[in-house]
């Protein structure tokens, strides 16, 4: 078994406040969640406005799918919010036995 594990951080350029911020990231992990079945949360930045840090999981067999599905994940992210940018990502595959 493998689980790929990603987190992305964005720059929120329209959020002036952390009910902004949160507004984005509900609409954002609900995305992720239906259309492709990852576990999102936001992990880290809770208290800034204009940063989300989103953390994302996968469970697979086959360790090249659970990795393209996490990137997939962010490049969605990247093309369906022009109203973020996109500062750092990171993906993680673990073999688990």
């Amino acid at each position: 078994m493998y689980i790929g594990s990603g987190i992305v951080t964005l720059r929120l350029f329209d959020s002036g406040s952390l009910k902004d911020k949160r507004q984005v990231a509900r609409s954002a992990l609900a995305k992720l969640r239906a259309q492709f079945g990852v576990s999102a949360a936001e992990v880290e930045s809770l208290e800034s406005w204009n940063l989300l840090t989103i953390g994302l999981a996968y469970v697979s067999n086959d360790a090249a799918h659970a990795s393209e599905v996490i990137e997939h994940a962010i490049r969605y992210i990247e093309a369906t919010r022009p109203d973020v940018e996109i500062t750092d990502s990171r993906v993680e595959i673990v073999t688990v036995d």
